[in-house]
C-alpha cells in the first residue's frame, strides 16, 4: 500500500508515510478515510520522502475539488508535508494552495521538525 497511514485520536494526529508510486485514488482513498474517521480536525503528518508521485494535472484538478469539497469540514487540522527533494517540494507547493483550505499548512524536509510545529499549531488553537 502505497499510503501507510494511522489516525491516532488520543494525539489528535493523521500520520502517513508515502512509499512508492501513488497516484490520486490512493491519495482520494487516503481523504476518504480520514474524513469517515471524524480525523479532519486533526493534525497530519505526510511524509513523502520515500514516494514516487505518478499525478498529471488533470489529478491534480480532481484532488482540488475534493479538497474544496471537505471545505466544508471545518474546522481541518494544520498539514505538514515532509519532502526530500525539490520535485516534492513543487508538488507539496501545489498542493497546499489547492481548495482554499484554511487550515495552515507548512513543508519541512524533517520529520521531527515538522512533528514540532505540529504541537505548536495544536496548542495554539487548544487541540492538544
Amino acid at each position: 500500500m502505497p499510503l501507510n497511514y494511522k489516525i491516532n485520536p488520543a494525539e489528535r494526529l493523521v500520520h502517513v508515510q508515502a512509499e512508492g508510486a501513488v497516484r490520486l485514488q490512493d491519495i482520494l482513498d487516503y481523504l476518504d478515510e480520514v474524513a469517515a474517521g471524524d480525523a479532519m480536525p486533526y493534525g497530519k503528518l505526510f511524509d513523502t520522502s520515500g514516494a514516487q508521485f505518478e499525478l498529471t494535472d488533470a489529478d491534480m484538478m480532481v484532488l482540488g475539488a475534493r479538497v474544496s469539497a471537505y471545505a466544508a469540514m471545518e474546522p481541518r487540522g494544520p498539514v505538514a508535508l515532509v519532502v526530500n527533494d525539490d520535485p516534492h517540494n513543487d508538488l507539496a507547493r501545489r498542493f497546499t494552495n489547492l481548495g482554499g483550505a484554511k487550515r495552515p499548512a507548512r513543508i519541512f524536509r524533517d520529520v521531527r521538525l515538522a512533528r514540532a510545529w505540529l504541537a505548536e499549531e495544536g496548542a495554539r488553537d487548544g487541540s492538544s
